[in-house]
């Protein structure tokens, strides 16, 4: 059902946080990793960091990336403003996550290809990428890591965590694994556990990198990427971020670039090319074997299998929680966040629960600011009482 619109006025943009600053922190000790091996020090987090932490350093919200995302959320790194976050319109003063009153982070994914740590990272002691040598890694490291940063900022409590997609995945983990440390969650166009279906598009993705000749079982560092096998990769991961209706809507069977059909197997139509940029643009900014590790910890993630059951998982909680789904989501429907409001309800967990109607399918969670801002809003209005509990 549609969430009704609350009283707390957002702007309708407001502004940007303008041009921020990539930082990094390098950690020496190893961590350890769910697979039983460790990551070896010393090991990096990518970051960045909106507004100020206020002297209780009790306004710190931690915001989450998905897979092809990234600790650069917000603002622009240069003036010519070219690349702005990738939650940029949900982010800043005024915005859902307002930086004149919180304090917001966001880091790059350990395995990740943006600055953390991960597979095209040298291996500390040689002067050679990680490559196969890369460990496997779940979304419990990859929150485990984040708690590292956040010790090092000095935030004891987070406000709040939030994220859609594989970056609701690490807000559940963060509630489920440091419950004392986690006021708020908003869980965006997510999961409890992947399902059947995700992991079977992943696999695909996956396979392509792997059947390309190039990627070499994964060094292959010093030659040419397998950029073909990552390019049809993301090209089936994009198609489960949209929805029919935006499919039909932007491309119908329109034709690229021709005036009639050609009877050839090679591109005609706009949604053929439109794929082919997409996969292309990809392999620009993306590494193969973070690919290959990341899909991976999303497939692993299972909440009720590792806690027994999803009441279990969600009982260590002590967080509020606010559910968002997308009417035409596909990847991640509204019965997935049914499932998860359930499993709140049953462990004794606040939750408010909206679907949205919109027709862009899973990439909403990026897209309808004007849809999620004032609940967003509202959500972090409500948690401000609640921080003496936690302080």
């Amino acid at each position: 059902m549609i969430g009704d619109i609350p009283a707390v006025t957002v702007a309708a943009y407001g502004r940007s946080v303008g041009t921020v600053h990539p930082r990094s922190i390098q950690f020496n000790d190893p961590l350890p990793l769910e697979s039983g091996v460790q990551l070896p020090a010393p090991w990096t987090l990518a970051y960045e960091t909106y507004g100020q932490l206020n002297a209780q350093r009790s306004n710190a919200i931690l915001v989450c990336h998905a897979l092809s995302g990234d600790a650069h959320a917000a603002g622009t790194h240069s003036t010519n403003g070219k690349r702005p976050g990738w939650w940029d319109a949900f982010i800043g003063p005024g915005r859902a996550f307002d930086t004149d009153r919180y304090f917001v982070i966001c880091s790059n994914v350990i395995g990740g290809c943006a600055g953390s740590t991960g597979p095209a990272s040298l291996m500390p002691g040689t002067d050679q990428p990680y490559g196969s040598r890369f460990p496997v890694i779940t979304i419990a490291d990859m929150v485990a890591a984040q708690a590292r940063l956040i010790d090092a900022l000095g935030i004891d409590v987070l406000m709040a965590v939030a994220g859609g997609s594989m970056g609701g995945m690490q807000a559940l983990q963060w509630t489920v694994s440091y419950p004392e440390r986690v006021q708020g969650v908003l869980a965006i166009a997510t999961t409890a556990r992947s399902s059947a279906m995700t992991i079977a598009l992943n696999t695909i993705g996956r396979q392509a990198i792997i059947r390309d000749q190039r990627w070499c079982g994964g060094d292959y560092y010093a030659a040419r990427p397998p950029v073909d096998g990552l390019a049809i990769a993301r090209m089936v991961g994009h198609i489960s971020y949209l929805s029919d209706q935006a499919l039909a809507d932007k491309f119908d069977r329109r034709l690229q670039d021709h005036p009639a059909i050609q009877y050839s197997v090679e591109p005609e139509f706009a949604v053929e090319s439109y794929l082919e940029y997409q996969g292309n643009s990809f392999v620009q900014r993306f590494d193969a074997n973070s690919y290959l590790v990341i899909t991976k910890a999303m497939d692993y993630f299972d909440l009720p299998g590792r806690y027994g059951s999803l009441r279990r998982a969600l009982a260590r909680s002590q967080a509020h929680f606010l559910a968002l789904s997308f009417s035409s989501d596909w990847l991640y429907p509204t019965s997935e966040l049914d499932a998860l409001a359930a499993g709140l309800r049953s462990a004794g967990r606040p939750v408010r629960q909206i679907e949205f109607d919109s027709p862009k399918g899973h990439d909403a969670f990026l897209l309808e600011d004007g849809l999620m801002s004032p609940i967003i809003a509202e959500f972090l209005e409500d948690l401000a009482p609640l921080q003496a509990r936690f302080v």
